[in-house]
């Protein structure tokens, strides 16, 4: 397909700007990014491709049908990659409601644009759609010691959040089944890397070192993620666009299983090695343990040989290079960090729990 017109919801987002980034910077996609702009979404991680002639932006509620009509009638594109989404654990936990509005019924709506513009647009279009619905490992609850999430892994959500997304998993299967949507679900383990907003583990954990805050850890630290540096997620979901089988889904994993408190500590040493400041002591000093979340999942972890051995995919980066990079990023990013944190969302209203993942 020749330079097609792709839309990003959530494109102003963490992972969604880094796909808007990479499809201007490498391919000859068109790419129309839809995002609402929540306190979560910032233009500036969009800023380096603003100005290029393929990129347009629509500040658009993706529950917002009418509008989503009119966005589809406009670009009339080839291909839609669904990440707009709440997703912060400890935020759908103190107000569900926002969760079930966009990660439910805002996917419902996507789903029912796209149904009606194939409708319209005749069997070819049909044929040749693609649509790339994004979710998390998290809809498959929590595991034990032993054993990785496979693509068919039953769900058991735990969170208000991850309901929402299995909840939103299960309308696009329908929506392929029923009405034969060419719609593909990827799951993804824990994105880390630039631009992300400062209430994830990662940003807060270099911040508040940076400011020589304290470094709030849940519980013991024990629970284990397995990590994905963005881009390779970015990688990933292109690889799932181009070659991906409709109906299908795809489990997106970093292989780089830690529990927290590896991670934070594993992130203290880098600092510690970048910003040398002897008056200060290590950062893992700054390090503390407070309550844990309510009905934290204990471990998660991806088996991602389905995507690696049909569709050729596999992570470029190691947790080793993947966080030497972030950790970069941010120190030379000070100042856009600074901009996010005085916009909307004021992190200074929130406790340690709000905090740290």
């Amino acid at each position: 397909m020749p330079n097609p017109t792709t839309i990003i919801t959530g494109g102003a987002g963490f992972i969604g700007s880094a796909v808007v980034r990479y499809l201007i910077d490498n391919t000859g996609h068109t790419v129309v990014n839809i995002d609402k702009l929540t306190y979560a979404g910032n233009l500036e991680s969009v800023e380096p491709v603003a100005d290029n002639p393929r990129y347009n932006f629509e500040k658009v509620d993706i529950a917002d049908a009418g509008e989503l009509e009119r966005i589809f009638n406009e670009y009339k594109p080839d291909a839609i990659i669904h990440l707009a989404a709440e997703s912060h654990v400890d935020r759908s936990i103190d107000g569900p409601a926002e969760f079930l509005q966009t990660n439910i019924i805002g996917t419902y709506t996507i789903l029912e644009t796209v149904r009606s513009y194939l409708s319209a647009s005749g069997a070819a279009k049909k044929d040749t759609f693609r649509m790339v619905h994004v979710s998390t490992d998290e809809v498959y609850g929590s595991l034990g010691k032993t054993g990785y999430f496979t693509e068919t892994t039953p769900y058991q959500p735990n969170s208000p959040y991850s309901a929402s997304k299995a909840s939103a998993d299960h309308l696009a299967r329908a929506w392929h089944h029923t009405f034969g949507l060419p719609v593909i679900t990827t799951n993804c383990s824990n994105n880390y890397g630039p631009y992300q907003f400062p209430e994830k583990l990662i940003p807060v954990v270099i911040l508040n070192a940076l400011q020589g805050k304290q470094i709030p850890v849940y519980g013991t630290g024990d629970n284990v993620r397995d990590w994905l540096y963005v881009d390779d997620h970015v990688r990933g979901l292109i690889t799932v666009l181009e070659k991906g089988e409709s109906g299908e889904t795809y489990n997106i994993g970093g292989s780089a299983e830690m529990t927290n408190i590896e991670i934070v500590r594993k992130i203290c040493a880098v600092l510690d090695e970048l910003v040398h400041e002897p008056a200060a002591g290590k950062h893992e000093d700054l390090i503390t343990f407070v309550k844990d979340r309510p009905g934290h999942d204990k471990r998660y972890a991806i088996d991602a040989t389905k995507i690696q051995n049909t569709l050729d995919w596999k992570p470029e980066e190691t947790f080793e290079t993947g966080i030497r990079k972030t950790v970069r990023w941010y120190l030379d990013n000070l100042q856009w960090c600074d901009a996010v944190m005085k916009g909307k969302y004021n992190l200074e209203r929130l406790g340690n729990n709000d905090t740290v993942i």
